[in-house]
């Protein structure tokens, strides 16, 4: 078994190193992709430095979202297992051995990282990010017909074959709520596994915002009502 790693990136310089050398780490068979959005403080420069036999680089000439950079990481991927691990050091790799052990034990085609059904630790920060989260939670839920704790979790793991049966048409966070309505409609065997959670606030570099989250309803409505 061989693990992909997909890790989409964008101005995440101070982190970038550290992540990488976690994910290194985990005592697992693995390839790791790196794909740079057009970062434009320092990242860029860093990654070109870091491929070797297991690592490769992917650099993107402009800036695309979330979404564009792991289309461009899932085509290359060769693993049998595919992982989203962002680059912001939030969520731990060590957990990697977990979150992949529903596909090893073959009851699960999907996987997702729960911050909310879990005895593990996790940073206490925004009310309103877990207001937000949990309503779009509850409207992905109610037109899918799963029962999602955390759709909008950056720890989403993948039998490879079932991410070649779709196409990621989201350039940025949209991605979640499509891929989530899109692997409900092909009835795959979905898990959760409970994981911990180190959240940044902004000042610490943390992106995503009330846009998003209107571009998350969006596409709740769009790959569920109108497809």
């Amino acid at each position: 078994m061989k693990l992909s790693v997909v890790i989409p990136v964008y101005n995440e310089k101070d982190t970038i190193c550290r992540l990488l050398d976690e994910v290194r780490s985990v005592p697992i068979a693995k390839e790791i992709i790196l794909v740079d959005d057009c970062s434009n403080d320092g990242t860029r420069e860093i990654l070109t430095g870091l491929a070797d036999d297991t690592t490769r680089v992917v650099l993107h000439e402009r800036n695309m979202g979330k979404g564009a950079a792991l289309r461009s990481g899932f085509r290359r991927a060769t693993g049998d297992i595919v992982i989203i691990q962002d680059a912001d050091l939030e969520y731990d790799p060590r957990e990697y051995p977990k979150l992949i052990q529903p596909i090893l034990d073959g009851k699960a085609d999907v996987v997702y990282g729960s911050r909310f059904v879990t005895g593990e630790y996790r940073r206490v920060l925004f009310f309103w990010h877990m207001v937000g989260n949990k309503f779009l939670t509850f409207l992905s839920n109610m037109l899918t017909n799963l029962n999602l704790t955390d759709m909008e979790t950056g720890y989403k793991v993948f039998r490879r074959q079932v991410l070649e049966r779709i196409t990621i048409e989201e350039d940025r966070f949209g991605f979640e709520p499509e891929i989530t309505a899109k692997i409900a409609r092909q009835k795959l065997r979905i898990y959760e596994v409970g994981i911990s959670y180190s959240g940044r606030t902004y000042r610490e570099g943390k992106k995503i915002g009330w846009k998003d989250g209107i571009s998350a309803l969006r596409c709740i409505l769009k790959y569920n009502l109108l497809r």
